[in-house]
């Protein structure tokens, strides 16, 4: 193997003790405790180990952290109200509903009708619109870790063509916005790729940084990649084995890519960690208004 591993879990160590430091400070100077709630509906395994983690990373770095669970058969009305009481609640800095959520729930309402001050995710259409204007208030937490990575590991993305596999609200559409912005790993240009696009491996083989986020598990092959590629693998696919898999086929990839991230170990624990700077900030930000 050739690649240089760029460890999102040694990255998130570093990047949490400077949190702690800097929540310790604000609690010092305000009497104030960064406060996140989560709010996890239903018995979705892989949405369990999210929010634990969530909360193990609050806890470390000296935040308050509360789990609200309800039910899988909570109705949609019952889950907003709850939403809008904790927008009131100034003891609550950041809100965080746990996806997927039951088909009986509108994704939509639920993620518009969080305060954008407490909008931790950077989900909501006020913090989307800032982010594509180039003044994000948050920075949604996959893509930042995502830049992270890219920074930690001195990539130079000034000019280089960033292909970006998937199109989603959470990975796809945002990183393209950060990628394409002005400044310290971005100046991008930006390739988007999805279910519909023709010739895709045309397309792949002609990126300097690969970024997969499509949930398949190895979709991305060897043959799909040029020598000398940096791949960020964002997806977490559980096989049948129960083995933990990205969306890249790391074996063979990491033969002749530059540089590329681990599953387990790579983008994850960074999307935590920006979680808890996005709660940082949120609280101060609240203590401004």
């Amino acid at each position: 193997m050739s690649a240089t591993i760029l460890d999102g879990k040694k990255l998130a160590e570093s990047c949490r003790e400077q949190f702690r430091d800097q929540v310790t400070e604000f609690n010092k100077q305000t009497g104030i405790t960064p406060h996140l709630v989560v709010i996890l509906i239903g018995d979705v395994a892989a949405s369990a180990v999210y929010v634990r983690n969530k909360q193990k990373a609050c806890e470390q770095v000296g935040m308050k952290s509360t789990l609200l669970k309800l039910p899988a058969d909570t109705s949609e009305t019952e889950l907003l109200s709850k939403i809008s009481a904790l927008n009131l609640d100034s003891d609550v800095h950041g809100i965080l509903v746990q996806l997927p959520l039951p088909k009986h729930i509108s994704e939509q309402k639920v993620l518009d009708i969080i305060h954008p001050l407490k909008d931790v995710d950077a989900f909501h259409p006020e913090n989307v619109g800032l982010l594509v204007q180039g003044r994000p208030r948050f920075l949604p937490c996959t893509p930042a870790g995502c830049v992270e990575l890219l920074k930690a590991g001195k990539i130079e993305t000034e000019g280089a063509h960033a292909v970006i596999l998937g199109r989603s609200e959470i990975v796809g559409k945002p990183m393209a916005m950060l990628m394409i912005q002005k400044g310290k790993a971005a100046n991008a240009t930006v390739t988007i790729c999805h279910s519909r696009t023709k010739n895709l491996g045309e397309i792949t083989r002609q990126a300097d940084i690969l970024i997969a986020a499509i949930g398949i598990p190895r979709f991305v092959t060897v043959d799909m990649v040029q020598r000398g590629v940096v791949v960020i693998d964002v997806g977490i696919n559980k096989l049948d084995s129960g083995k933990l898999v990205g969306d890249v086929d790391f074996d063979g990839v990491s033969d002749i890519a530059s540089a590329i991230t681990p599953v387990p170990g790579g983008v994850g624990p960074m999307t935590v960690t920006m979680l808890l700077g996005n709660t940082l900030q949120a609280a101060q930000l609240q203590l401004l208004k």
